[in-house]
């Protein structure tokens, strides 16, 4: 018996992503049906994993299967499921609104789709849209769904146009699981035909031949006549049809759990398939890792590093890409605990046979197997990595560089190895990548450290002043401008047995000091530190510069500015730490500030050029500065100067 009916509004981001499903052209119209499938998949999933524990859930009805009905004459198309279905609230949840995060990058990637009329398959699953995509063909969905282990009367009816609104109500269901009633769109001239028995089929099978269920549909054939049942002649010869038309259920997916089949019976195509139906991307993966592993314990596993990275890849509430079964039972399909934040990107199976079906993410934590699993997840996708030719790896490391390299701060026992497959952009490798090894092989003959320098910018990077006498020795600097840099450098203080030392902190020494001229300098350097008491801790003679007359460095275990700009980017207020202004002894601008010193000490123009130098110093890092107004009237009035004289 049904009960009133209410009608909702869409939220609003649900009724933009409609608007723009129903008014768009699209070139993947099909991929609805893999949608609805996998989600229906997803249902039997929950239910078979809560019935471990709670068996009485299954009742009557212990055979998983989802079913497909199409139907020609009223232009329907059906799919339904045994699963855990959903109670009113989760309707209104799951239906009603739409995924948290990602709504307005969708969004976004959705309207240019739409301006180049075509809407790529791997949007509508990355971001949680599969449901809104049966809008593609249908202008009105049915739904009917009755919660596992919930009254028939408590089942619930959900029905909408997509025109911004949807109406729910209670209703009877006889059975658990979830039914979705597609009422077909007029099929346009050259559109595919969604109730035809053949395309269906070929659907199923190109993308969810690999769903764990069956998929079954009432199948139209031709079969034979019972030869007792044939009107035959005198000489015993047939008379008339000799094969009648029947309607038979089939299952039309083959189920096959490919990772525990020896990889030598798979092909690449199967494989592509199947890391299509796991993940939702739609691009080809870049590599993949099929074993088992034999001994104490065993367990299947088939890994795959992606060739594009999702949209959400840096967002904390992602999810991560590893499916974890037991005997082929579906665990989880989120689990963090096999896969450590460095490596999410990574999709796949591990089937352990072992493992203990009432597992929680507790136990997960603590279990012995899983940690064992993941100890060899982590080795065997680092081996891979490492062997992938240059030309894939440089793809990989394009599109998951940044990840990687988050296991250097994070993966105490792995940190070498993450380490070696770290690249960088350097002062002398112009468009090419550089590994560390690559960098140590080349380092000059009396170089003892590894030098590197961080921020933002590459152009930045590679001309700031503070690498001029390292380039003058010719010595390599690696240029580092992903974030995750600064936090990796904190925890990698050497590699290959030699330090790493930033070109911004702490004595460089490159040439032999010349105390004489430095003493020459000293009296000049303290009046200067004098004008700058508040913004510098000391003043002194560069070893970094050549050229330019300023630069601002720290000691080896201050924060750099590249950090202190990252954490006022996040909303945090670094410590407050000042900087050491260097200034080059050989540049003839300080000659002549040391003579008009040493001539005048009174003088006020040495007031204004201890700040001009320090201004000068602060450009060059791409800095902010505090008066940029008192900055450009003096250097204004030195161009007239020079100029006239």
């Amino acid at each position: 018996m049904e009960g009133q009916k209410q009608t909702h509004q869409f939220k609003t981001e649900v009724r933009q992503i409609l608007n723009l499903i129903i008014n768009s052209l699209y070139s993947n119209q099909e991929i609805f049906l893999r949608e609805l499938i996998s989600n229906a998949s997803d249902a039997i999933d929950k239910l078979r994993f809560k019935s471990q524990t709670e068996p009485g859930l299954l009742g009557d009805d212990p055979e998983f299967s989802i079913k497909i009905k199409p139907d020609g004459i009223t232009q329907t198309l059906e799919i339904s499921d045994n699963g855990i279905g959903m109670t009113f609230e989760e309707v209104m949840e799951n239906i009603g609104t739409i995924a948290k995060s990602g709504t307005a990058q969708f969004l976004e990637m959705i309207k240019q789709a739409q301006s180049e009329q075509s809407l790529t398959p791997e949007l509508i699953g990355q971001f949680g849209v599969g449901f809104y995509s049966a809008f593609m063909v249908a202008d009105k969905i049915t739904l009917i769904t009755r919660a596992a282990g919930v009254p028939k009367e408590q089942s619930v009816r959900w029905e909408s146009s997509g025109d911004g609104s949807y109406d729910i109500q209670y209703a009877d269901k006889e059975k658990r699981g979830t039914t979705i009633t597609l009422h077909l769109k007029k099929k346009e001239k050259d559109e595919l035909d969604f109730t035809d028995q053949w395309q269906i089929r070929r659907i199923i099978k190109q993308h969810s031949d690999f769903v764990a269920y069956p998929i079954r549909m009432d199948v139209e054939k031709e079969i034979p006549i019972p030869d007792q049942e044939l009107i035959k002649d005198k000489d015993g010869k047939p008379i008339g049809e000799t094969k009648r038309r029947v309607v038979e259920e089939e299952t039309i997916n083959t189920m096959t759990a490919i990772w525990a089949q020896p990889k030598e019976e798979i092909d690449d195509k199967t494989y592509e398939e199947f890391y299509k139906h796991l993940s939702h991307d739609w691009n080809p993966p870049l590599a993949r890792l099929h074993m088992k592993l034999e001994g104490t314990t065993e367990y299947d596993m088939l890994l795959y590093i992606p060739s594009k990275a999702p949209f959400d890849m840096f967002q904390p509430e992602r999810k991560h890409g590893v499916h974890l079964y037991c005997k082929r039972v579906f665990i989880m399909d989120d689990c963090k605990e096999l896969v450590p934040e460095y490596l999410r990107f990574v999709k796949g199976v591990v089937d352990a046979p072992d493992l203990n079906l009432n597992v929680s993410r507790e136990i997960l934590q603590q279990d012995r197997l899983v940690m064992n699993i993941r100890n060899n997840l982590v080795k065997k996708v680092l081996d891979l990595l490492t062997d992938l030719k240059p030309e894939e790896y440089e793809k990989f490391y394009a599109e998951f560089g940044p990840v990687i390299k988050e296991g250097i701060y994070t993966d105490h026992n792995k940190r070498e190895k993450i380490a070696s497959l770290a690249r960088y952009k350097t002062t002398k490798s112009g468009d090419k990548w550089v590994s560390l090894d690559e960098y140590v092989k080349n380092m000059q003959p009396d170089q003892k450290e590894i030098y590197y320098i961080t921020g933002d910018d590459l152009n930045a990077l590679i001309n700031s002043p503070l690498l001029e006498k390292l380039k003058d020795k010719s010595y390599e600097v690696l240029l580092m401008a992903d974030p995750v840099d600064e936090w990796a450098m904190q925890s990698l203080h050497e590699y290959g047995g030699k330090p790493l030392k930033s070109a911004e902190k702490g004595e460089l020494e490159p040439d032999k000091k010349d105390d004489a001229k430095r003493e020459e300098f000293k009296a000049l350097f303290g009046f200067i530190k004098g004008q700058l008491e508040a913004k510098v801790k000391e003043v002194k003679a560069s070893d970094r510069l050549k050229e330019s007359v300023a630069c601002l460095s720290g000691a080896d275990y201050d924060m750099s500015a590249y950090m202190e700009k990252i954490l006022k980017a996040a909303g945090q207020k670094p410590p407050e730490v000042k900087r050491v202004l260097e200034l080059n002894m050989d540049h003839p601008v300080m000659a002549k500030i040391r003579a008009l010193y040493e001539k005048d000490r009174q003088n006020t123009a040495l007031k204004d050029y201890s700040l001009l130098l320090y201004d000068l110093a602060v450009v060059a890092e791409g800095g902010k500065l505090e008066n940029p107004a008192r900055f450009s009237k003096l250097v204004g009035e030195m161009m007239n100067q020079a100029i006239g004289a």
